[in-house]
């Protein structure tokens, strides 16, 4: 039997620092030799992302150790930092200089590249004896790409194939006569428009180059057959299905034809969708909405299911026999990568990742659901409050966290997670929304958003949470919405757009289009050009657009979560909204996190995230958390616990112009608790006084405002 206890406040055994220490993202996996290997961020380390590997007795070691980090810079979001020899040699990206090094067994890693500013590698590849690299060179916003081999003894890497201002995925044919590789260029993003190419290797540079593809649709991933035949992915049907072609004779076929993308975005670059297994048949992850793993026979063109359903954010990373190696998630299991046999001999098997199996009675089953909007059908997944001793009173509904991703071209699906088991185990609802632009659903589904970006993605969340609320699952009044990123800005534009939402939580959000494009890097840089319009042709419609165009239509609290060295969102766009709060008075708090990025990667930031934002949620949507108190600033003010209560705080650099009426939001907020202050001023003191407050007998520096009576 469980008890009564109000939404929000229930006991959890998570703690943010368990959610920190969990909180695990990987760059590949690879079967080198008898082991496998694969890359793995370590919180606990900073964040560095470590190469590890299974030895062949079972074990787990570190092929990379400490301090060094394998991460590329490329375009930003990197991947691919990391490939291996056959031998077991190493190669990998060090993050803190962008420089490729190989690492031999009981030996230091050795530097193949020369030191060079503004050059960063990744899309590491070792085949046929020999490692390909994507590189990139910037200056200022802009920069160059190309495919290029990267020698052993050290000497400068050599352009083997260039010409669009991106390229990614460099495939080398089995017998090394040809290279194939995807390009395109601006405004295009990778899962716009792309081109496949294949040239003859001659001398070491690409001569003879053709374009298999024409450039209309998203192609990615080539991958070879055999000398004369290539696979790769093609979404010119609308959905990302299988391809295959003789390039030298121009002659395909398509493999798949399902209502289902085996594909997705592109935002970093090792990302993989299928592979071929050694007796022909094809292994690849199919998502509409949910992902699966199926296993295509060309020969008869049956597809069977390789026992993986139900999953999301999966990948195929390598296959060797019939074995392979995945990262996936589904409702029962977090994010990790196993190893699974594609005819099923055997079970699969978890070689790292978040063990939740002790925590299984507070994890929440996700329920998919499906929202009419203005603009089609809705996706998300909603996460009930779950605690096997606890439910909430008959008489009230839960508070909810609606999550906005980034992207806005990611996808979410069913996963379980310590993230969201913080928040439904402590009576806290979370709804993840699929809006217009994600991917999984087709390019359609993607095509909404072209020039409706802050227009579709926030009438989308607002149906979805509406939906939540009318169906009994959420109080409509405590409903409040979360993004990071493209997801901030949707979190932005909804706080000004409309009156859905109770609160707002931006991580690194945009709250100016005008200024991220002039401000984001290249890889991104025409980015909004699909997304709003190009400029200079329709500014008006950026300005419109932007939430720090309307400050005055925020009304509710918000809290600004931003990382000091972020290059794609800087914190001058959070500075901005911050500013813009404090001048129209509206309750809100900053936190700046030295040192991180677009993206918090250090376990210390993300136990300090998820804290504040519990504070933040309890504060504004009145309950009681177990998180450290994060005091609110509304304009020159903010309220924090004192000596003698609950006292109201003068900010020193902030302008006091509009101190009366802050006053008053502070007043308005916190009727039923006594508060104090220290006026400094003789002003500061009629202010008070005008407010309620009056001098205490004991000691007339401080003032009291008493609580307000039912009837007084």
């Amino acid at each position: 039997m469980t008890a009564t206890s109000s939404y929000g406040s229930w006991p959890s055994p998570i703690s943010a620092a368990d959610v920190a220490s969990s909180s695990t993202r990987f760059d590949g996996a690879r079967f080198v030799g008898e082991e496998i290997w694969w890359a793995q961020s370590a919180p606990e380390e900073g964040g560095r992302m470590a190469v590890r590997r299974r030895q062949r007795d079972g074990r787990i070691a570190d092929v990379l150790p400490a301090p060094w980090n394998a991460r590329s810079r490329v375009h930003e979001y990197g991947g691919g930092a990391w490939c291996a020899a056959e031998d077991g040699r190493l190669f990998f990206v060090e993050a803190g200089d962008q420089r490729v090094y190989v690492l031999d067994s009981g030996s230091a890693p050795t530097p193949l590249t020369p030191e060079a500013d503004g050059t960063a590698f990744g899309g590491l590849v070792w085949a046929s004896g020999r490692l390909l690299a994507v590189r990139e060179r910037t200056a200022a916003s802009t920069g160059e790409r190309a495919i290029v081999e990267i020698s052993l003894d050290g000497a400068d890497a050599r352009v083997i194939a260039h010409g669009d201002d991106f390229v990614a995925q460099p495939a080398l044919s089995p017998d090394g006569r040809h290279l194939a590789w995807i390009g395109w260029n601006h405004p295009d993003l990778p899962w716009d428009r792309t081109r496949l190419h294949v040239g003859r290797l001659r001398d070491g540079v690409v001569e003879d180059v053709v374009s298999v593809t024409d450039g209309a649709a998203s192609a990615l991933q080539p991958v070879w057959t055999g000398s004369d035949e290539l696979l790769y992915l093609d979404d010119a049907s609308g959905r990302w299905q299988v391809q295959r072609v003789r390039p030298d004779t121009g002659e395909r076929s398509t493999l798949t034809h399902d209502d289902a993308d085996t594909g997705g975005a592109l935002w970093t670059l090792g990302m993989r969708w299928f592979a071929p297994l050694e007796d022909g048949r094809i292994v690849a992850v199919r998502t509409n909405g949910e992902d699966s793993v199926v296993v295509i026979d060309p020969a008869d063109g049956t597809i069977r299911s390789a026992g993986i359903d139900g999953a999301s954010q999966t990948f195929l990373e390598d296959a060797r026999g019939t074995r392979l190696l995945i990262t996936t998630a589904s409702a029962s299991a977090p994010l990790g990568l196993w190893l699974v046999d594609a005819d099923g001999t055997a079970a699969p098997e978890r070689l790292s990742g978040d063990d939740l199996s002790a925590l299984e009675p507070w994890l929440p089953a996700p329920r998919a659901l499906t929202a009419d909007g203005p603009h089609g059908p809705v996706h998300a997944y909603f996460y009930p409050p779950t605690h096997p001793e606890l439910h909430g009173p008959d008489d009230e509904l839960a508070p909810c966290l609606v999550w906005v991703h980034g992207g806005p071209t990611a996808h979410v699906g069913p996963a379980a997670s310590r993230k969201i088991a913080y928040f439904t185990s402590r009576g806290i609802g979370v709804l993840d929304v699929n809006y217009s632009g994600s991917t999984g659903y087709g390019r359609a589904y993607r095509e909404r958003l072209r020039g409706q970006w802050g227009v579709a993605d926030v009438d989308d969340v607002i149906a979805a949470a509406r939906h939540v609320a009318a169906a009994g699952l959420a109080d409509p009044d405590r409903l409040a919405i979360e993004g990071g990123s493209a997801g901030g800005w949707t979190v932005l534009s909804a706080l000004t757009g409309g009156d859905v939402f109770a609160a707002g939580v931006s991580r690194y959000g945009v709250g100016d289009a005008r200024a991220l494009v002039a401000d984001t890097h290249d890889f991104e840089s025409r980015y909004l050009d699909g997304l709003i319009g190009p400029l200079p042709e329709t500014e008006e419609v950026y300005v419109e657009r932007s939430p720090l165009t309307h400050p005055e239509r925020f009304r509710v609290p918000l809290l600004i979560l931003q990382g000091s060295e972020d290059r794609v969102v800087p914190p001058a766009q959070a500075e901005a909204i911050r500013d813009a709060l404090r001048e129209h008075g509206v309750p809100h708090a900053y936190v700046l996190f030295e040192g991180e990025g677009h993206g918090f990667r250090r376990r210390e930031t993300t136990i300090d995230a998820l804290t504040s934002e519990l504070a933040f949620l309890g504060e504004v949507l009145g309950f009681t958390t177990d998180a450290p108190e994060l005091p609110l600033s509304i304009g020159a003010l903010h309220i924090a616990d004192g000596p003698d209560g609950r006292e109201v705080f003068v900010d020193p650099e902030s302008d006091v112009t509009h101190a009366e009426r802050d006053l008053r939001v502070v007043v308005a907020r916190e009727p039923l608790r006594p508060l104090v202050a220290r006026p400094r001023t003789r002003e500061w003191a009629e202010t008070m006084r005008a407010a309620g407050f009056t001098a205490t007998t004991n000691d007339p520096d401080l003032f009291v405002l008493l609580p307000a009576l039912d009837g007084e």
